[in-house]
């Protein structure tokens, strides 16, 4: 297993009020936000994002740690596994001149609506059957994504990132340490299936094979 790291600390954290978020959230809201449609990132924010919009300010910060804890350079080749629009890729390509970067959304939303310069290089896929030979890219990420299918299949969606990557990755997760972070997350999740105690991730971690790096998402 890999190391325990917080590769995203230059992300801004989110100034949204956790309990003003879960407000009312309702069963028929997580579903809809469940279909990573335009709802989920250009509608209501009681499904989402309510604008999914591209910012220098939120990646840019983070590519030179990915950078220098990777050692990327314009030869890497890297996937983004739940890429979205693409925005973390963008910045990683004007950043990392030479640099080849791909990505694989379940939403065919996202995919459409990707930021210009990415389109070609992203496309709609399963995390669960990722479309690319095995020992494909230099490093696989995947930010808040595998937490978005059920334990069997998040399982097998970090079998798939260790099959595809030549032995470095990256995920962040939701998860918690005690009753209050997880009563927190209750309250703010809306696409999460599969939420666990780090201890027990790290578990799972071992189980599946995952031998990547980790971070948990603890709002």
């Amino acid at each position: 297993m890999g190391q325990e790291i917080d590769l995203l600390i230059s992300y801004p954290k989110t100034k949204r009020n956790v309990e003003e978020r879960g407000s009312g959230k309702s069963e028929e809201d997580r579903l809809i936000a469940r279909k990573f449609g335009k709802e989920f990132f250009d509608g209501d924010r009681r499904y989402g994002y309510g604008g999914f919009n591209y910012f220098p300010r939120f990646w840019q910060p983070v590519i030179p740690t990915l950078q220098q804890h990777f050692n990327l350079s314009g030869d890497s080749e890297v996937l983004d596994v739940g890429c979205a629009k693409g925005f973390m890729l963008h910045d990683l390509a004007e950043l990392i001149p030479g640099i080849t970067v791909k990505g694989i959304d379940v939403s065919e939303y996202a995919i459409e609506n990707a930021i210009e310069d990415m389109r070609s290089n992203v496309q709609v896929g399963d995390a669960r059957k990722l479309p690319f030979p095995d020992d494909s890219f230099d490093v696989v990420i995947s930010i808040n994504t595998i937490h978005n299918l059920d334990r069997e299949d998040c399982g097998q969606a970090l079998r798939e990132i260790e099959r595809v990557s030549k032995g470095k990755a990256f995920i962040t997760v939701d998860a918690y340490h005690n009753d209050k972070e997880i009563e927190r997350m209750m309250a703010w999740n809306l696409t999460a299936k599969t939420i666990m105690h780090v201890d027990e991730w790290k578990g799972f971690f071992n189980e599946v094979g995952y031998t990547g790096d980790y971070y948990w998402f603890i709002p």
